[in-house]
C-alpha cells in the first residue's frame, strides 16, 4: 500500500515507518521537525531511515537512501494549502497521523501550540483524507483522555468528557472531530490511546530518558506525587505492531477508539529500581508533590484492541527497560 505516515521524525513514527517499510509498503513521510526537544534525536531517526539532514529543505520531497520505497516532506500539517498540495503530490491508500504536539506539562506553557498541531494540522489531515477519497486514517489519541478516572482498568466505553490537561482537551478533541467526519464523509477512522510508549530512540521529555540522563551525569531526579503513581507502560515493539494491525488489517467498523497499552501498571519507583539494576546504580531522588495535569494511575484494559486484531502485548517491563538501556549506552555514550 502506498501510507501516508505523519510524524516520522518522532519517537513513535520512526519505528512505524521502518515497520511498514520492512514489510514491503510505499511510506510517504511528513514531520515539521520542531524544537520541542533536540532536533538533533530527530534528524538522527531520520537519518536511520535513509534520510540524510543536509536535503531536508521546508516543503521539499526527500528521497531516503536506504529505502527504495520511502520519501520525506518536512511541512507544517497546520499550513491548509501545504498540507492539500501534499494530498495531490500522491495517491495514498491510507493515512497514519501520528503527528501532533505531546506533552502534558508543555500544555500550561505553550497552549498555542497544542492548538495549531493537534487541532489545525488534525482539520487539515480530514480534509485531505475527505477530498481526495481516502477511505482509512488511522490516528494517535492518549490515554491522558481518561483524566483522573478512577475507575481501573481504563475502558474505552468509560466517560472521558473532564480532561485535566489542554494535551488531553486535544486529544479528545481529535475523536469527536474523526466521528464527525465518519459521519458525514464514510471515512473509516481509528484512534488510539496510548499509553505511556518507551523504548530507544524515545522522547527526552518521558521519564525512562530523563532518569536515564539523570544516571550518566550523576543527578537527582524529581519522583513527582512522591512515587505514588503507576503508569501502564508499553514498549514501543508492541506499539508498532499494534499500530500496523488496526491499519493493515481489514477491520469492521466505522469510528473506531481503541486502548493500546501494556495492560499491566507499574508502579514508578519499581520502574526506576528496574532502571537502576540496569545501569547497576542507585539514582538519587527528590520526592516532589504531583504537578498540575498529572494522573496517579494509567491501566489500559486492551480486551477490545485483541477483539478485533489478536493484539497482545508481548514485552516485559524488564526485558523493555534492558533493550533501552542497552540503546541509551550506544547512543549516549555509557
Amino acid at each position: 500500500m502506498n501510507i501516508l505516515v505523519t510524524g516520522t521524525a518522532g519517537f513513535i513514527g520512526y519505528h512505524l515507518t521502518k515497520k511498514l517499510l520492512n514489510e514491503g509498503h510505499t511510506v510517504y513521510g511528513a514531520d515539521n521537525i520542531n524544537d520541542y526537544y533536540e532536533v538533533s534525536l530527530k534528524y538522527d531517526r531520520l537519518a536511520d531511515t535513509g534520510i540524510q539532514k543536509e536535503e531536508i529543505e521546508w516543503f521539499k520531497w526527500v528521497q531516503s537512501t536506504t529505502y527504495d520505497a520511502y520519501k520525506f516532506l518536512r511541512i507544517d500539517l497546520s499550513d491548509k494549502e501545504r498540507t492539500a498540495q501534499m494530498f495531490e503530490d500522491f495517491k495514498f491508500d491510507l493515512v497514519i497521523h501520528l503527528a501532533a504536539q505531546a506533552g502534558v506539562r508543555y500544555s500550561l506553557i505553550n497552549p498555542q501550540a497544542y492548538i495549531d498541531s493537534n487541532i489545525m494540522a488534525f482539520t487539515n489531515m480530514l480534509e485531505g483524507c475527505k477530498n481526495h477519497d481516502i477511505k482509512k486514517l488511522v490516528y494517535a489519541s492518549s490515554s491522558s483522555v481518561y483524566g483522573l478516572n478512577s475507575k481501573v482498568p481504563f475502558s474505552e466505553e468509560d466517560r472521558v468528557d473532564e480532561p485535566i490537561s489542554l494535551y488531553a482537551a486535544t486529544k479528545k478533541s481529535n475523536e469527536l472531530m474523526a466521528h464527525t467526519y465518519t459521519h458525514l464523509y464514510g471515512i473509516q477512522t481509528v484512534g488510539l490511546r496510548f499509553f505511556t510508549v518507551y523504548g530507544p530512540w524515545g522522547r527526552p521529555d518521558m521519564a525512562p530518558m530523563i532518569f536515564s540522563k539523570a544516571v550518566m551525569k550523576n543527578d537527582t531526579i524529581k519522583v513527582f506525587n512522591n512515587g505514588n503513581q503507576s503508569r501502564d507502560f508499553t514498549y514501543i515493539r508492541d506499539i508498532v505492531n499494534g499500530i500496523e494491525k488496526v491499519s493493515v488489517q481489514k477491520i469492521d467498523g466505522t469510528n473506531l477508539v481503541f486502548n493500546i497499552g501494556n495492560g499491566k501498571p507499574v508502579n514508578l519507583l519499581h520502574f526506576i529500581e528496574t532502571l537502576e539494576s540496569e545501569f547497576n546504580t542507585v539514582i538519587d531522588k527528590d520526592f516532589v508533590e504531583a504537578q498540575p495535569g498529572d494522573v496517579t494511575t494509567t491501566y489500559a484494559d486492551t480486551s477490545k484492541l485483541v477483539k478485533y486484531t489478536n493484539y497482545k502485548a508481548q514485552t516485559s517491563i524488564q526485558e523493555g527497560i534492558s533493550q533501552f538501556v542497552k540503546w541509551y549506552k550506544e547512543y549516549y555514550g555509557n
